[in-house]
């Protein structure tokens, strides 16, 4: 059975583990191939998100990434030791005024692509759900 839980330390060369932890449990579950892409996209963007805001890339922090799956839903849970956001005062990617920036679309991404969503700890921790 898989890992169902990989902690990394707050640096971005470490995104590339996130990569192999979720070929890894997705093989181990099965996992169907056209939800797999919005599973990798949305935790590599968390992981992403959680290293480099939530932790301010301190290598001295941590990023946690768990899993479990009750019946059909995979959860997967991306928790960092930063000081929390407000994911509301995010500003919306897809406005006019919003296109041409850089960065601010990991939120939007995740929201996208994750059946369920839900901000827990200040901020600290999203939770994602998937139905399979």
């Amino acid at each position: 059975m898989h890992p169902t839980e990989l902690i990394l330390k707050s640096d971005p060369e470490k995104i590339n583990e996130v990569e192999f932890f979720v070929k890894s449990f997705a093989k181990d579950l099965a996992i169907n191939e056209n939800i797999y892409p919005n599973i990798l996209i949305s935790v590599t963007e968390a992981v992403n998100n959680a290293i480099i805001h939530g932790n301010q890339k301190n290598k001295n922090k941590e990023v946690k990434i768990e899993l479990y799956k009750v019946k059909e839903v995979l959860t997967i849970l991306v928790s960092d030791q930063g000081d929390g956001f407000n994911p509301e005062e995010i500003p919306d990617p897809t406005l006019i005024e919003n296109l041409e920036k850089l960065g601010g679309r990991g939120v939007f991404l995740i929201q996208q692509l994750s059946d369920i969503v839900q901000y827990t700890n200040d901020g600290r921790t999203v939770e994602m759900q998937f139905f399979l």
